[in-house]
């Protein structure tokens, strides 16, 4: 660990560290524009750079593009993410009473402080967790990528149903291309531009940010909503961090552990945290009033979730979000495969992750604190520039990277495959992780077939995999149990009332 913080302290790693989380910030300030969006798209960027240099760029602009989302959710009541929704709830009304520097300040606060918590967290699990899972074999794995699809596919929002399609789905576009194991194309249908399968950056950039553009070019044209700049420094005391300490040490740990899970996300970190915040208070009512508590709670938690999803895709390379599932490809680019053994053919990475996520936190504070009211004049510029400043990077950063425009292609095919599954309430997350994930559960599923004769039998003997397949029918079946309970306790209360 001090050899990456040390490592960090380079001015190559530092700059990109820094300009990370400044691009982070500015994207998540701006209402439409998300953290995965821009790290899809700086990821052709990295192609040719080093991996450390890498990761400490994307690292920084996941931290700043979660917590730059606090800004014009309390200035505009619109927040730049989905993760600062709960900021609005409370923020925004004390920016209409007259205190935004206060808000701000608060906000600002808050997720630095989750950050810090989080980390902690996240520097003493990730070496244990990691030492844990050298212990699985290719059944647990394969046990273990089901579980996070089915869990991600259950609690993302919407039907338990299109979640398992949109899985299925994903997964599904993952096959064309070579066979890797008998060396013989599949599902390319004769098509030489198949071969090699969609590349991960065109389905990822399409999806995300060519489905976003055409949403957003079909929404009628609005001027920028007028904007109530802090006009003095951010008020902020030390009996502040006094004050609101359980507050935040009880949102982070809620944050950390929401981020653990597949595909809950930081909104449902933060709306948890808020939910708890508010029915521990003594004075609930105040709540949604402007009630300082309620900022704290929702900020500390989306930015202390970052450094819980972290936990499980350097451990054990299982994303817990779709900006996870980008990150894997970048691991991946660099031919780096996320999981236990990253810890050991690559601890520069590993701990340079763990590392980067507390300097982008330091970075952060050092940024808003000092530049909020240029960052949210940032929101006032014309959407249209936006938009096509965005699609120009889009078509460069994946012809880019193969030099190859069938990529392109590929990218605006994703687009607007991702558009109509956006239209039809069919969850993006899903079908991204399980486009990422496909591989790799089937690796681990021949491995496993080959190392047993083709014997599925064997799964039954492996603790660790029975564990995880249990979790995962236990939460397909979970909405169908609770639905039974409820129509029972719905029959009864006839007969105790007659």
């Amino acid at each position: 660990m001090l050899d990456a913080f040390i490592t960090l302290f380079q001015i190559d790693n530092l700059l990109f560290l820094f300009l990370g989380t400044a691009l982070g910030i500015v994207v998540g300030a701006i209402p439409g524009l998300t953290a995965s969006m821009l790290i899809a798209l700086t990821l052709p960027l990295t192609f040719h750079m080093d991996s450390v240099n890498a990761i400490t760029l994307l690292i920084g602009q996941y931290v700043g593009g979660i917590s730059g989302g606090l800004i014009t959710a309390i200035l505009l009541r619109m927040p730049g993410t989905p993760a600062s929704i709960v900021t609005t709830f409370d923020g925004y009304p004390m920016a209409q009473n007259g205190q935004p520097e206060r808000a701000l300040a608060l906000g600002i606060m808050a997720s630095v402080v989750g950050g810090i918590i989080s980390w902690i967290f996240l520097a003493g699990m990730s070496p244990t967790l990691a030492k844990f899972a050298l212990q699985f074999g290719p059944w647990e794995y394969f046990a273990l990528v089901m579980m996070a699809l089915v869990m991600l596919a259950s609690l993302t929002q919407g039907s338990l149903v299109k979640g398992l399609m949109a899985a299925a789905l994903g997964m599904a576009f993952a096959m064309p291309g070579i066979d890797n194991s008998i060396g013989r194309a599949r599902l390319t249908f004769d098509l030489d531009a198949l071969l090699s399968g969609f590349g991960l950056l065109p389905v990822l950039i399409g999806a995300f940010a060519i489905s976003q553009i055409l949403r957003e070019s079909a929404a009628p044209i609005q001027a920028p909503k007028p904007i109530n700049l802090p006009k003095k420094k951010l008020p902020l005391q030390m009996k502040d961090l006094k004050n609101f300490g359980p507050n935040m040490l009880r949102s982070s740990v809620i944050g950390t552990w929401i981020g653990l899970l597949p595909g809950i996300g930081a909104n449902i970190a933060a709306l948890v945290s808020y939910t708890t915040t508010r029915q521990l208070s003594r004075t609930p009512e105040k709540f949604g009033t402007g009630h300082e508590p309620g900022v704290v709670a929702g900020e500390t938690a989306n930015n202390a979730s970052i450094g819980g999803a972290l936990i499980p895709l350097i451990t054990m390379g299982i994303p817990g979000s779709v900006t996870e599932a980008i990150l894997i490809g970048a691991l991946t680019i660099h031919s780096l495969q996320p999981g236990p053994l990253l810890f050991q053919n690559a601890p520069e990475v590993a701990y340079g992750i763990i590392a980067a996520y507390l300097l982008a936190n330091i970075i952060m504070l050092f940024l808003m604190w000092n530049a909020v009211r240029y960052i949210a004049a940032i929101s006032q510029v014309p959407r249209a520039w936006l938009l096509s400043t965005i699609l120009v990077f889009c078509v460069v950063g994946s012809y880019a990277v193969n030099n190859n425009f069938t990529d392109v292609w590929v990218m605006i095919a994703f687009g607007i495959i991702g558009l109509g599954l956006e239209l039809a309430k069919v969850p993006l997350g899903p079908f991204v992780i399980g486009f990422v994930l496909s591989p790799i559960a089937e690796e681990q599923l021949r491995g496993s077939l080959m190392m047993s004769d083709g014997n599925v039998a064997e799964i039954l003997g492996r603790p660790y995999a029975m564990s995880f397949l249990m979790v995962a029918l236990l939460t397909l079946l979970w909405p169908l149990i609770m639905g039974h309970i409820a129509r029972r306790r719905h029959t009864k209360r006839p007969e105790l009332s007659s």
